[in-house]
């Protein structure tokens, strides 16, 4: 089975990613515009109707701008935790509110859709409720770890399971405290409960890397605090210090900020 992966945006001004088969897929987070959602699908000849789902990993502006259009006038089921539900229609982003499309999500509990077995698991995070997802398909399992201060046990435990991982490289810690951000939002953005920097990914990932990891797509870079050359370099050096060398070993890329990935297929 030949398994589609394209980022549609990724970063603080909207997140959405999708993944799916020759005939059908899901959404992760629909934070841009329904439009561009519509548009960067269409690109790639990917039809509206062949969304089965969007699985929301929390409630912030982000990552949900679009799930009132998605769920109540397209009718395309929005899964999230039943407190993430709560902080979606409290949301001032979303003006359709969900009602028909509600469908609930417990952490650490599967849920099949066709060939996808997806769990949401916990992850460390400011938004009133906050997942990442494992997704199984065919004998391959993504993960996607889009926000989260730091890694938990939970996290570190899907992020192993991984032979396709879109996890978060927000901020060069160095940029973050030289810049201009107040200094309540630069100790938020640097928490436990904020995001990861470059460094913390990199080390997490070559203390553990695996040969089973196929993929590493670096996401949710910060516009002010972050380069995508910069997350790259920082990830790739500590990967060859452990001997591990990206394009050979794994293939290492840091995600566009406003405009669509490349359509990645795996067979």
């Amino acid at each position: 089975m030949k398994v589609k992966f394209i980022s549609l945006g990724s970063g603080s001004s909207g997140n959405c990613y999708y993944l799916g088969t020759a005939t059908y897929g899901i959404l992760i987070d629909a934070g841009i515009g329904i439009r561009s959602i519509k548009r960067a699908l269409k690109e790639v000849n990917i039809s509206m109707d062949s969304i089965r789902g969007v699985f929301v990993t929390h409630d912030h502006a982000d990552h949900i701008k679009a799930v009132g259009n998605l769920g109540e006038k397209l009718h395309i089921p929005i899964y999230a935790t039943a407190l993430t539900h709560q902080g979606i229609n409290k949301s001032y982003c979303v003006t359709e509110k969900l009602s028909t499309s509600v469908r609930y999500l417990e952490k650490e509990t599967s849920t099949q859709i066709e060939d996808f077995k997806i769990t949401a698991f916990e992850v460390p995070h400011d938004g009133t409720d906050n997942v990442g997802y494992c997704i199984e398909i065919d004998g391959k399992t993504f993960s996607f770890l889009t926000d989260l201060g730091e890694i938990t046990p939970i996290a570190a435990h899907y992020i192993c399971q991984a032979n396709y991982l879109i996890i978060e490289a927000n901020y060069d810690d160095e940029m973050l405290r030289m810049g201009a951000y107040p200094a309540y939002l630069k100790e938020r953005i640097s928490g436990p409960r904020g995001h990861m920097c470059n460094a913390e990914t990199a080390d997490f990932l070559a203390e553990n890397i695996t040969e089973k990891l196929r993929y590493i797509w670096l996401c949710h870079l910060s516009k002010d605090n972050n380069h995508p050359e910069l997350a790259y370099k920082t990830v790739e050096w500590k990967l060859k210090n452990k001997g591990v060398i990206p394009g050979k070993d794994v293939q290492l890329l840091a995600l566009k900020r406003n405009t669509a990935s490349e359509l990645y297929e795996f067979e």
